[in-house]
């Protein structure tokens, strides 16, 4: 199996891209958590905290598209550069302002700032492996291993926030993320044989949106579900971790939903599949959403930890899917706005499900929680199936 993803690393030099572009992504598991606790040690309000946190994530989800298509358009290096590094040097005032106790607003200025150039750096890593492999086969192997990158991503980046956060600052964590997100950015950009050529827009050209796909809305749909799903799960473990007495095993818990994606999707790149992809998008949904299901009969601590790692297993292939069949509908020139789409939809579902979980979960406990979980999971199911024949269609035709 590692032979298999050590020749696609090997690839062009491959590796000289993908590692940076891991350090660069390791932010994005730091910086939510990081800034719940930092702002809540400082200024003592769950509230607070979250809703700066909210302000960065939802700003992300309004610019991103944004970015990317100024990144099909100029290149990778040109607009993302500069505006990394304006998100980085967010990120640390940030961290000042909140050691300072500056006031509130400077809080949510920066917050904004460092949301709205950040980007989408897991699409930038991915477009790049579109020019360097030769075969689709190369691609799913690829695509797979970026998964599973991002999955080891959100088990040691709560883990490295928290443990920091508690043995030295509370802001230890945006301080880590900044230091990765420089680091790992001016390594990534400095590798430019890689970087996709740009598609300059010619003057008066109309460039049809991606969002006129009607199979890249099909998956933001489906994403927005399965963002839903993984949001309102994060609320629901931790309450339901203190609802039996072990506030501290959330973390482990979450944990375990992720290894079990990481171990998935490293197994699943390894593998030639000879079933139409649309078929294995739609088995990795349809899993997904019966594991989820059974959430709700965890009556112990031990059994959700088990449950959640069987139904981890789904996730990465899942995601793995997903980013193979935008790389086959949309053109080269929009690939990365395509990416960032999906993305995108999964941190608007993220953010909805977390809130609706929350809610509900104070007048009814971590029961409610995890009913949030399975609504959305079956919700994802549904907007799989009314697109499934859009997406049978686009993808049989590449296929053929």
């Amino acid at each position: 199996m590692f032979s298999t993803y050590a020749d696609v690393l090997r690839t062009n030099g491959a590796w000289r891209f993908s590692l940076p572009g891991a350090l660069m992504r390791l932010p994005m598991s730091l910086v939510g958590i990081a800034i719940i606790l930092s702002v809540r040690a400082a200024y003592g309000n769950y509230t607070l905290a979250g809703a700066v946190g909210a302000a960065s994530l939802l700003t992300s989800c309004l610019c991103a598209p944004l970015l990317a298509r100024l990144v099909d358009s100029h290149g990778q290096r040109r607009v993302m550069a500069p505006s990394i590094l304006i998100s980085s040097a967010s990120m640390a005032l940030l961290a000042a302002a909140i050691v300072t106790r500056s006031p509130v607003w400077v809080l949510f200025a920066l917050s904004v700032v460092g949301g709205a150039t950040w980007g989408s750096p897991g699409s930038l890593v991915r477009s790049r492996w579109s020019k360097v492999v030769a075969s689709p086969g190369q691609l799913h192997t690829a695509y797979a291993l970026e998964s599973a990158v991002d999955e080891f991503i959100f088990i040691v980046g709560p883990v490295l926030s928290t443990v920091l956060g508690a043995a030295i600052h509370p802001v230890s964590g945006l301080v880590l993320a900044t230091v990765c997100f420089v680091a790992g950015g001016l390594a990534f950009f400095a590798q430019t044989s890689s970087e996709p050529a740009p598609t300059p827009r010619v003057p008066g050209e109309r460039r049809p949106s991606v969002l006129r796909n009607p199979v890249i809305l099909v998956l933001m749909a489906t994403y927005i579900g399965a963002g839903a799903l993984f949001g309102a799960n994060d609320v629901s473990v931790v309450a339901f971790t203190r609802e039996h007495g072990a506030a501290a095993m959330a973390g482990i818990l979450l944990a375990f939903f992720s290894t079990g994606s990481f171990l998935s999707g490293l197994f699943y790149g390894s593998r030639v599949w000879r079933q139409p992809l649309w078929k294995l998008f739609a088995a990795g949904i349809l899993l997904l959403a019966v594991g989820a299901s059974t959430f709700l009969l965890a009556h112990s601590l031990l059994v959700l930890g088990l449950v959640m790692l069987v139904t981890g297993v789904t996730c990465a292939p899942t995601m793995t899917n997903v980013n193979t069949i935008v790389a086959r509908v949309v053109t080269p020139a929009q690939l990365t706005e395509g990416l960032t789409w999906t993305i995108t939809a999964m941190n608007v579902g993220s953010s909805a499900g977390s809130t609706l979980a929350g809610r509900i979960i104070d007048g009814s406990g971590a029961h409610g929680g995890f009913l949030v979980v399975v609504g959305s999971a079956w919700l994802m199911v549904l907007c799989m199936i009314i697109g499934l024949p859009s997406l049978r269609r686009a993808t049989g035709r590449r296929e053929a």
